[in-house]
């Protein structure tokens, strides 16, 4: 069966971009912030201290990534830490774009190109970082 040369190019342009089918992808944040989202709608925060507005996207990672990423965004954060789990099936089909780019040292993490709506959101998983900054799931003892 032959494809029509759009669907190759299609393909093509997908695979270049770091198209990925529908993925999970994880998010960490402050417990705080999540709660203040679910109350207005919207989610905009891109890291910590920085939003969506002022980076242009909001930074996301595999389950593989987020131990790293968690260590290096949130060593000795006081407040409770929740990990966001989306699919990118889901936030696409909602017209925002999720691009896969590197990170600054050669891998590539889920970058989504808008304000995550609640509704997007699979689950939300208390977790924490232990007193040598090292990630855990579930709330802190």
């Amino acid at each position: 069966m032959k494809f029509p040369a759009h669907r190759a190019r299609l393909d093509i342009d997908r695979r270049l971009s770091g198209y990925r089918p529908n993925v999970e992808i994880l998010h960490i944040t402050r417990r705080a912030d999540w709660d203040a989202a679910v109350d207005s709608g919207t989610y905009r925060w891109s890291t910590k201290g920085r939003t969506y507005e002022d980076v242009g996207f909001i930074h996301a990672s595999s389950r593989a990534q987020l131990p790293a990423v968690a260590a290096f965004v949130f060593a000795g954060e006081p407040d409770e830490v929740c990990v966001l789990l989306l699919e990118t099936g889901t936030i696409i089909a909602a017209g925002t774009e999720v691009r896969y780019e590197d990170g600054g040292n050669g891998e590539l993490y889920p970058h989504i190109y808008g304000p995550i709506d609640p509704a997007w959101v699979v689950d939300v998983v208390p977790a924490h970082l232990d007193a040598d900054g090292v990630f855990a799931w579930g709330p802190s003892r």
